[in-house]
Protein backbone atom coordinates (compact mmCIF):
# COMPACT_ATOMS: atom_id res chain seq x y z
CA UNK A 1 0.00 0.00 0.00
CA UNK A 2 1.35 3.52 -1.15
CA UNK A 3 1.20 6.33 1.57
CA UNK A 4 0.36 9.25 -0.15
CA UNK A 5 2.96 12.38 1.68
CA UNK A 6 0.06 15.01 1.07
CA UNK A 7 -2.13 13.14 3.56
CA UNK A 8 -2.44 14.93 6.81
CA UNK A 9 -1.01 12.91 9.92
CA UNK A 10 -4.32 11.20 11.05
CA UNK A 11 -4.85 9.35 8.00
CA UNK A 12 -1.31 8.84 7.45
CA UNK A 13 -1.45 6.84 11.15
CA UNK A 14 -4.91 5.27 9.85
CA UNK A 15 -3.00 4.04 6.77
CA UNK A 16 0.15 2.95 8.26
CA UNK A 17 -1.91 1.02 11.24
CA UNK A 18 -3.97 -0.79 8.32
CA UNK A 19 -1.10 -1.46 6.15
CA UNK A 20 0.88 -2.97 9.32
CA UNK A 21 -2.89 -5.03 9.69
CA UNK A 22 -2.52 -6.63 6.33
CA UNK A 23 1.41 -7.16 5.89
CA UNK A 24 1.07 -8.83 10.00
CA UNK A 25 -2.37 -10.97 8.41
CA UNK A 26 -0.56 -11.93 5.20
CA UNK A 27 3.03 -12.78 6.73
CA UNK A 28 2.99 -13.25 10.86
CA UNK A 29 3.07 -16.87 11.93
CA UNK A 30 1.23 -16.00 15.65
CA UNK A 31 1.78 -18.14 18.45
CA UNK A 32 -1.55 -19.86 19.02
CA UNK A 33 -3.08 -17.85 16.05
CA UNK A 34 -6.91 -19.19 16.08
CA UNK A 35 -7.08 -20.07 12.04
CA UNK A 36 -10.58 -20.69 11.77
CA UNK A 37 -10.56 -16.76 12.06
CA UNK A 38 -7.25 -15.19 11.91
CA UNK A 39 -7.64 -14.83 7.83
CA UNK A 40 -10.76 -12.50 7.88
CA UNK A 41 -10.82 -11.03 11.36
CA UNK A 42 -6.72 -10.60 11.76
CA UNK A 43 -4.73 -9.63 14.35
CA UNK A 44 -5.40 -5.86 16.88
CA UNK A 45 -3.08 -3.67 16.25
CA UNK A 46 -1.66 -2.20 19.46
CA UNK A 47 0.34 0.99 18.35
CA UNK A 48 1.20 2.91 22.66
CA UNK A 49 1.81 1.54 25.42
CA UNK A 50 2.21 3.24 28.52
CA UNK A 51 1.91 2.84 32.59
CA UNK A 52 -1.12 0.34 33.09
CA UNK A 53 -2.49 0.98 29.59
CA UNK A 54 -1.94 0.04 25.92
CA UNK A 55 -3.62 1.81 23.04
CA UNK A 56 -4.60 -0.10 19.75
CA UNK A 57 -4.58 1.63 16.14
CA UNK A 58 -8.20 2.63 16.19
CA UNK A 59 -6.71 5.10 19.04
CA UNK A 60 -8.85 2.91 21.94
CA UNK A 61 -7.24 2.67 25.27
CA UNK A 62 -7.11 -0.79 27.53
CA UNK A 63 -6.49 -1.50 30.96
CA UNK A 64 -3.85 -4.60 30.57
CA UNK A 65 -4.82 -6.80 32.65
CA UNK A 66 -2.17 -9.57 31.74
CA UNK A 67 0.66 -7.22 31.80
CA UNK A 68 1.28 -7.89 28.10
CA UNK A 69 1.86 -12.20 28.79
CA UNK A 70 2.57 -12.42 32.40
CA UNK A 71 5.53 -9.83 31.97
CA UNK A 72 5.71 -6.34 31.87
CA UNK A 73 5.82 -6.00 36.17
CA UNK A 74 7.01 -2.31 36.14
CA UNK A 75 4.73 -1.10 33.45
CA UNK A 76 4.93 0.03 30.34
CA UNK A 77 6.67 2.88 28.68
CA UNK A 78 9.41 3.48 31.26
CA UNK A 79 11.77 6.19 30.20
CA UNK A 80 14.17 5.02 32.27
CA UNK A 81 14.64 1.80 30.59
CA UNK A 82 14.59 3.61 27.52
CA UNK A 83 17.50 5.43 28.42
CA UNK A 84 19.19 1.82 29.95
CA UNK A 85 18.88 -0.08 27.03
CA UNK A 86 20.17 3.08 24.44
CA UNK A 87 22.77 3.93 26.74
CA UNK A 88 23.93 0.60 26.43
CA UNK A 89 23.67 0.03 22.92
CA UNK A 90 26.05 3.19 22.24
CA UNK A 91 28.48 1.92 25.01
CA UNK A 92 28.87 -1.94 23.42
CA UNK A 93 25.41 -3.45 22.16
CA UNK A 94 26.95 -6.81 21.60
CA UNK A 95 30.28 -8.70 21.46
CA UNK A 96 30.93 -12.33 21.53
CA UNK A 97 30.26 -14.57 25.27
CA UNK A 98 32.05 -17.48 24.15
CA UNK A 99 34.84 -19.28 26.20
CA UNK A 100 36.25 -16.71 28.28
CA UNK A 101 34.91 -13.32 26.77
CA UNK A 102 32.22 -11.08 28.94
CA UNK A 103 30.58 -7.83 29.31
CA UNK A 104 29.94 -5.86 32.38
CA UNK A 105 25.97 -6.24 32.64
CA UNK A 106 26.11 -10.00 32.13
CA UNK A 107 28.92 -10.53 35.08
CA UNK A 108 26.89 -7.83 37.19
CA UNK A 109 23.80 -9.40 36.61
CA UNK A 110 24.84 -12.83 37.55
CA UNK A 111 26.50 -11.67 40.66
CA UNK A 112 22.93 -9.25 41.30
CA UNK A 113 20.69 -12.90 40.58
CA UNK A 114 23.12 -15.18 42.99
CA UNK A 115 22.41 -12.50 45.46
CA UNK A 116 18.84 -12.13 45.35
CA UNK A 117 18.22 -16.05 44.45
CA UNK A 118 17.34 -18.57 47.45
CA UNK A 119 20.39 -20.90 48.87
CA UNK A 120 23.89 -21.50 46.61
CA UNK A 121 22.19 -20.64 43.36
CA UNK A 122 25.23 -18.61 42.34
CA UNK A 123 25.54 -19.73 38.39
CA UNK A 124 23.94 -18.14 35.93
CA UNK A 125 23.19 -19.60 32.15
CA UNK A 126 21.92 -16.90 30.17
CA UNK A 127 19.64 -17.54 27.41
CA UNK A 128 16.70 -15.83 25.50
CA UNK A 129 13.82 -16.70 27.04
CA UNK A 130 11.56 -18.77 29.23
CA UNK A 131 11.37 -21.96 26.84
CA UNK A 132 15.27 -21.57 26.18
CA UNK A 133 15.97 -21.62 29.76
CA UNK A 134 13.96 -24.64 30.58
CA UNK A 135 15.73 -26.17 27.31
CA UNK A 136 19.07 -25.41 29.00
CA UNK A 137 17.97 -26.92 32.26
CA UNK A 138 17.27 -30.02 30.99
CA UNK A 139 20.46 -30.24 28.76
CA UNK A 140 22.51 -29.41 31.94
CA UNK A 141 20.68 -31.81 34.28
CA UNK A 142 21.57 -34.96 31.50
CA UNK A 143 25.54 -33.68 31.78
CA UNK A 144 25.82 -33.24 35.35
CA UNK A 145 24.66 -37.05 35.74
CA UNK A 146 26.69 -38.26 32.93
CA UNK A 147 29.86 -36.48 34.89
CA UNK A 148 28.76 -37.73 37.76
CA UNK A 149 29.33 -41.50 35.68
CA UNK A 150 25.30 -42.05 35.76
CA UNK A 151 24.44 -41.23 31.69
CA UNK A 152 21.52 -43.67 32.46
CA UNK A 153 19.51 -41.13 35.02
CA UNK A 154 18.33 -38.72 32.37
CA UNK A 155 14.51 -39.24 32.99
CA UNK A 156 12.45 -35.93 33.70
CA UNK A 157 8.92 -35.92 35.67
CA UNK A 158 6.82 -33.07 34.81
CA UNK A 159 3.13 -32.48 35.55
CA UNK A 160 -0.14 -32.48 32.93
CA UNK A 161 -1.47 -29.01 32.31
CA UNK A 162 2.34 -27.63 33.20
CA UNK A 163 3.55 -24.84 30.86
CA UNK A 164 7.32 -25.02 30.14
CA UNK A 165 7.84 -23.37 26.65
CA UNK A 166 7.34 -23.89 23.05
CA UNK A 167 11.10 -25.14 22.16
CA UNK A 168 11.39 -29.06 21.63
CA UNK A 169 12.23 -30.09 24.64
CA UNK A 170 10.08 -27.66 26.40
CA UNK A 171 7.11 -28.31 24.49
CA UNK A 172 7.52 -32.32 25.74
CA UNK A 173 8.02 -30.71 28.89
CA UNK A 174 4.82 -28.64 28.83
CA UNK A 175 1.64 -31.23 30.02
CA UNK A 176 -1.37 -28.93 28.21
CA UNK A 177 -2.06 -31.90 26.00
CA UNK A 178 -4.22 -29.54 23.67
CA UNK A 179 -0.62 -27.89 23.15
CA UNK A 180 0.47 -30.89 21.21
CA UNK A 181 -2.67 -32.12 18.75
CA UNK A 182 -0.14 -32.63 15.40
CA UNK A 183 2.77 -32.25 16.45
CA UNK A 184 5.47 -34.42 16.61
CA UNK A 185 7.21 -34.79 19.92
CA UNK A 186 10.55 -35.50 21.28
CA UNK A 187 11.80 -36.26 24.26
CA UNK A 188 8.75 -39.29 24.57
CA UNK A 189 11.38 -41.38 26.23
CA UNK A 190 12.63 -39.11 28.89
CA UNK A 191 9.74 -37.29 29.92
CA UNK A 192 7.53 -38.38 32.09
CA UNK A 193 4.36 -36.40 33.76
CA UNK A 194 2.39 -36.76 36.99
CA UNK A 195 -0.77 -35.31 38.32
CA UNK A 196 -1.43 -32.00 38.14
CA UNK A 197 -1.91 -30.45 41.50
CA UNK A 198 -5.35 -28.30 41.54
CA UNK A 199 -7.05 -28.10 44.51
CA UNK A 200 -10.32 -27.47 42.88
CA UNK A 201 -10.28 -30.54 40.86
CA UNK A 202 -9.59 -32.19 43.58
CA UNK A 203 -12.88 -34.63 44.95
CA UNK A 204 -15.00 -32.74 47.23
CA UNK A 205 -15.35 -35.60 50.06
CA UNK A 206 -11.02 -34.95 50.44
CA UNK A 207 -9.61 -32.80 52.71
CA UNK A 208 -6.63 -30.65 51.40
CA UNK A 209 -3.74 -32.78 53.42
CA UNK A 210 -5.24 -36.08 51.85
CA UNK A 211 -5.23 -34.75 48.53
CA UNK A 212 -1.22 -33.25 49.02
CA UNK A 213 -0.44 -37.10 50.84
CA UNK A 214 -2.13 -38.49 47.33
CA UNK A 215 0.01 -36.63 45.29
CA UNK A 216 3.33 -37.61 46.44
CA UNK A 217 1.91 -41.13 46.96
CA UNK A 218 1.49 -40.79 43.40
CA UNK A 219 5.12 -39.34 42.63
CA UNK A 220 6.49 -41.82 44.87
CA UNK A 221 5.11 -44.54 42.66
CA UNK A 222 6.12 -43.07 39.06
CA UNK A 223 9.59 -42.47 40.70
CA UNK A 224 9.82 -46.41 41.46
CA UNK A 225 7.38 -47.30 38.18
CA UNK A 226 10.69 -45.84 36.18
CA UNK A 227 13.31 -46.44 38.46
CA UNK A 228 14.99 -44.24 40.89
CA UNK A 229 18.57 -44.83 38.86
CA UNK A 230 16.76 -43.78 36.24
CA UNK A 231 15.20 -40.20 37.07
CA UNK A 232 17.06 -37.08 36.57
CA UNK A 233 14.27 -34.29 37.78
CA UNK A 234 11.38 -33.49 38.61
CA UNK A 235 10.24 -29.39 37.33
CA UNK A 236 7.30 -27.88 39.14
CA UNK A 237 5.78 -23.96 38.52
CA UNK A 238 5.22 -22.80 42.05
CA UNK A 239 1.52 -21.78 40.86
CA UNK A 240 1.32 -23.41 37.25
CA UNK A 241 0.18 -20.79 34.67
CA UNK A 242 -0.72 -21.30 31.63
CA UNK A 243 -2.41 -23.93 32.56
CA UNK A 244 -5.10 -22.27 35.01
CA UNK A 245 -3.23 -20.77 37.74
CA UNK A 246 -3.74 -23.97 39.44
CA UNK A 247 -2.62 -23.63 43.01
CA UNK A 248 -1.08 -26.49 44.96
CA UNK A 249 -1.85 -28.00 48.42
CA UNK A 250 -0.25 -26.41 51.28
CA UNK A 251 2.87 -28.27 51.90
CA UNK A 252 2.79 -29.80 48.47
CA UNK A 253 6.27 -28.57 46.89
CA UNK A 254 8.22 -28.87 50.05
CA UNK A 255 6.86 -32.56 50.28
CA UNK A 256 7.46 -32.62 46.35
CA UNK A 257 11.33 -31.96 47.02
CA UNK A 258 11.93 -34.37 49.99
CA UNK A 259 11.05 -36.99 47.92
CA UNK A 260 13.17 -35.61 44.79
CA UNK A 261 16.32 -35.57 47.97
CA UNK A 262 15.66 -39.36 49.23
CA UNK A 263 16.07 -40.31 45.39
CA UNK A 264 18.99 -37.96 44.53
CA UNK A 265 16.51 -36.36 42.04
CA UNK A 266 16.94 -32.82 41.24
CA UNK A 267 14.27 -30.30 41.51
CA UNK A 268 13.70 -27.53 38.95
CA UNK A 269 11.38 -25.04 39.83
CA UNK A 270 10.58 -23.07 36.53
CA UNK A 271 9.56 -19.45 38.03
CA UNK A 272 9.37 -17.68 34.20
CA UNK A 273 6.34 -16.32 35.87
CA UNK A 274 6.53 -16.28 39.54
CA UNK A 275 9.88 -14.95 39.94
CA UNK A 276 10.25 -11.03 39.66
CA UNK A 277 7.56 -10.22 42.34
CA UNK A 278 4.33 -11.26 40.79
CA UNK A 279 4.02 -13.04 44.26
CA UNK A 280 5.82 -10.20 46.30
CA UNK A 281 8.96 -12.22 46.52
CA UNK A 282 11.97 -12.34 44.17
CA UNK A 283 11.63 -15.48 43.68
CA UNK A 284 8.64 -17.52 45.36
CA UNK A 285 10.53 -21.03 45.88
CA UNK A 286 11.85 -20.12 49.21
CA UNK A 287 9.91 -17.60 50.68
CA UNK A 288 6.76 -19.05 50.03
CA UNK A 289 7.03 -22.51 49.56
CA UNK A 290 9.92 -23.73 51.46
CA UNK A 291 11.90 -25.20 48.56
CA UNK A 292 15.04 -25.17 47.81
CA UNK A 293 15.73 -25.65 44.15
CA UNK A 294 18.71 -27.32 42.68
CA UNK A 295 18.22 -25.47 39.19
CA UNK A 296 15.80 -22.10 39.06
CA UNK A 297 14.42 -21.36 35.61
CA UNK A 298 13.20 -17.34 35.18
CA UNK A 299 12.54 -15.20 32.15
CA UNK A 300 9.51 -12.26 31.82
CA UNK A 301 9.77 -10.46 34.82
CA UNK A 302 13.52 -10.24 34.82
CA UNK A 303 13.48 -7.38 32.08
CA UNK A 304 9.78 -6.83 32.47
CA UNK A 305 9.81 -8.04 29.15
CA UNK A 306 11.73 -4.66 27.79
CA UNK A 307 13.48 -6.95 26.19
CA UNK A 308 13.92 -11.18 25.47
CA UNK A 309 16.19 -12.42 28.42
CA UNK A 310 15.89 -15.66 29.93
CA UNK A 311 18.15 -17.06 33.04
CA UNK A 312 18.62 -20.71 34.32
CA UNK A 313 20.23 -20.28 38.02
CA UNK A 314 22.55 -23.19 39.04
CA UNK A 315 23.37 -24.47 42.54
CA UNK A 316 27.19 -24.68 43.70
CA UNK A 317 26.57 -28.44 43.74
CA UNK A 318 26.14 -28.60 40.77
CA UNK A 319 28.08 -26.32 39.48
CA UNK A 320 31.30 -28.02 40.82
CA UNK A 321 30.31 -31.09 38.85
CA UNK A 322 30.20 -29.56 35.33
CA UNK A 323 32.95 -27.24 35.35
CA UNK A 324 35.13 -30.06 35.84
CA UNK A 325 36.99 -30.42 32.42
CA UNK A 326 35.36 -34.00 30.59
CA UNK A 327 38.63 -34.28 29.54
CA UNK A 328 41.97 -32.98 28.78
CA UNK A 329 41.08 -29.69 26.78
CA UNK A 330 37.24 -31.03 27.30
CA UNK A 331 34.51 -27.69 27.25
CA UNK A 332 31.24 -26.44 28.18
CA UNK A 333 29.87 -27.36 24.53
CA UNK A 334 26.49 -25.48 25.10
CA UNK A 335 25.88 -21.92 24.11
CA UNK A 336 23.91 -19.13 21.88
CA UNK A 337 25.12 -16.25 20.27
CA UNK A 338 22.98 -14.28 22.67
CA UNK A 339 23.70 -15.42 25.94
CA UNK A 340 24.29 -12.86 28.16
CA UNK A 341 23.59 -9.95 25.76
CA UNK A 342 24.60 -6.75 27.33
CA UNK A 343 21.31 -5.04 26.23
CA UNK A 344 19.29 -7.67 28.02
CA UNK A 345 21.36 -7.50 30.71
CA UNK A 346 21.70 -3.76 31.01
CA UNK A 347 17.87 -3.85 31.19
CA UNK A 348 17.62 -6.39 33.57
CA UNK A 349 19.51 -4.42 36.20
CA UNK A 350 17.68 -1.52 35.57
CA UNK A 351 14.32 -3.30 35.76
CA UNK A 352 15.87 -5.02 39.45
CA UNK A 353 16.52 -1.21 40.48
CA UNK A 354 13.29 0.05 39.62
CA UNK A 355 11.26 -2.59 41.54
CA UNK A 356 13.81 -2.26 44.61
CA UNK A 357 13.40 1.57 44.84
CA UNK A 358 9.74 1.63 44.18
CA UNK A 359 9.18 -1.42 46.64
CA UNK A 360 6.92 -2.95 43.90
CA UNK A 361 7.46 -6.05 46.14
CA UNK A 362 5.72 -5.13 48.66
CA UNK A 363 3.45 -3.10 46.64
CA UNK A 364 2.21 -6.30 44.68
CA UNK A 365 1.86 -8.21 48.14
CA UNK A 366 -0.68 -6.04 49.26
CA UNK A 367 -2.43 -4.99 45.83
CA UNK A 368 -2.07 -8.78 45.09
CA UNK A 369 -4.06 -9.92 48.48
CA UNK A 370 -6.92 -7.09 47.73
CA UNK A 371 -6.88 -8.83 44.50
CA UNK A 372 -7.83 -12.26 45.60
CA UNK A 373 -10.39 -10.87 48.37
CA UNK A 374 -12.22 -9.03 45.71
CA UNK A 375 -12.11 -11.21 43.46
CA UNK A 376 -13.88 -13.89 45.09
CA UNK A 377 -16.72 -11.62 44.76
CA UNK A 378 -17.03 -12.99 41.31
CA UNK A 379 -18.51 -16.15 42.87
CA UNK A 380 -22.02 -14.82 42.70
CA UNK A 381 -22.37 -15.51 39.31
CA UNK A 382 -24.31 -18.64 38.74
CA UNK A 383 -21.49 -19.58 36.51
CA UNK A 384 -18.24 -18.69 38.33
CA UNK A 385 -17.17 -22.27 39.74
CA UNK A 386 -13.53 -21.19 41.22
CA UNK A 387 -11.83 -18.05 41.98
CA UNK A 388 -8.24 -18.70 42.54
CA UNK A 389 -4.89 -17.75 42.67
CA UNK A 390 -1.83 -16.04 44.51
CA UNK A 391 -0.08 -12.32 44.63
CA UNK A 392 -0.97 -11.14 41.10
CA UNK A 393 -2.01 -13.80 39.22
CA UNK A 394 -5.92 -15.23 39.13
CA UNK A 395 -7.37 -17.68 37.34
CA UNK A 396 -11.42 -17.76 36.79
CA UNK A 397 -13.62 -21.06 36.03
CA UNK A 398 -16.39 -21.04 34.44
CA UNK A 399 -18.99 -24.40 35.09
CA UNK A 400 -22.08 -25.26 34.01
CA UNK A 401 -23.36 -26.65 37.21
CA UNK A 402 -21.13 -25.77 40.35
CA UNK A 403 -21.59 -28.70 42.41
CA UNK A 404 -20.89 -31.04 39.17
CA UNK A 405 -17.77 -28.32 37.92
CA UNK A 406 -19.27 -29.57 34.10
CA UNK A 407 -17.84 -26.79 32.31
CA UNK A 408 -20.01 -24.59 30.07
CA UNK A 409 -20.19 -26.07 26.54
CA UNK A 410 -17.86 -25.36 23.85
CA UNK A 411 -20.52 -23.93 21.49
CA UNK A 412 -21.29 -21.44 24.21
CA UNK A 413 -18.11 -19.82 23.42
CA UNK A 414 -18.10 -18.55 26.85
CA UNK A 415 -14.59 -17.45 27.61
CA UNK A 416 -14.58 -15.81 24.33
CA UNK A 417 -17.56 -13.93 24.76
CA UNK A 418 -16.58 -12.38 27.96
CA UNK A 419 -13.34 -11.50 26.86
CA UNK A 420 -14.84 -9.77 24.05
CA UNK A 421 -17.38 -7.96 26.58
CA UNK A 422 -14.23 -6.91 28.78
CA UNK A 423 -12.38 -5.29 25.36
CA UNK A 424 -15.63 -3.37 25.05
CA UNK A 425 -15.48 -2.27 28.51
CA UNK A 426 -11.60 -0.85 27.83
CA UNK A 427 -10.17 -4.16 29.60
CA UNK A 428 -7.65 -6.64 28.75
CA UNK A 429 -8.11 -10.27 30.00
CA UNK A 430 -7.02 -13.61 29.04
CA UNK A 431 -9.08 -16.61 28.18
CA UNK A 432 -7.76 -20.11 28.22
CA UNK A 433 -10.55 -22.74 27.87
CA UNK A 434 -13.53 -22.48 30.20
CA UNK A 435 -10.99 -19.49 32.05
CA UNK A 436 -10.44 -16.10 32.30
CA UNK A 437 -6.82 -15.56 33.80
CA UNK A 438 -5.04 -12.04 35.21
CA UNK A 439 -1.74 -11.28 35.89
CA UNK A 440 -1.56 -7.33 35.74
CA UNK A 441 1.43 -5.19 35.85
CA UNK A 442 2.88 -5.00 39.50
CA UNK A 443 2.36 -1.09 39.23
CA UNK A 444 -1.73 -1.81 39.64
CA UNK A 445 -4.15 0.01 42.14
CA UNK A 446 -6.65 -1.40 43.92
CA UNK A 447 -8.87 0.92 42.45
CA UNK A 448 -7.65 -0.26 38.61
CA UNK A 449 -8.38 -4.04 40.51
CA UNK A 450 -12.13 -3.18 40.73
CA UNK A 451 -11.86 -1.74 37.67
CA UNK A 452 -10.83 -4.92 35.86
CA UNK A 453 -13.36 -7.22 38.31
CA UNK A 454 -16.14 -5.20 37.38
CA UNK A 455 -15.53 -5.48 33.52
CA UNK A 456 -15.94 -9.32 34.14
CA UNK A 457 -18.77 -9.12 36.27
CA UNK A 458 -20.73 -7.11 33.84
CA UNK A 459 -19.53 -9.16 30.83
CA UNK A 460 -20.52 -12.62 32.57
CA UNK A 461 -23.84 -10.93 33.48
CA UNK A 462 -24.39 -10.21 29.61
CA UNK A 463 -23.30 -13.28 28.75
CA UNK A 464 -25.65 -14.74 31.08
CA UNK A 465 -28.79 -12.76 30.27
CA UNK A 466 -28.17 -13.55 26.52
CA UNK A 467 -27.63 -17.64 27.28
Amino acid sequence: MTIQHNLGASERTRLNSRSAWEMDRDHVLHPYADFTTFAATGSQVIEKAEGMFVTDSTGQRFLDGIAGLWCVNIGHGRREMADAIARQVLDMEYYNPFGASTNVPAAELAARLADLSPGSLNHVYYTCGGSTANDAAIRIVHYYFAMRGQPGKRKIISRNNAYHGATYVAAGLTGIHGTKYGFSQVGEDFIHHVSAADCYAKPMDMTEDAYRDFLVAEFEMRIEQLGPQNVAAFIAEPIMGAGGVLVAPKGYHRAMQAVCRRHDILYIADEVVTAFGRLGEWFASDRIYETQPDILVSAKGITSGYIPLGATLISDEIHAVISRPQCEGGVFAMGLTYSGHPVACAAALTNIAIMEREQLLAHAARVGAYLQQRARLLLKHDIVGDVRGGGLMLGIDFVADKVTRQPLPAHEKATEKIFKGCVERGVIVRPVGNRIILSPPLIITESQCDEILEAISGSVADFMAAR
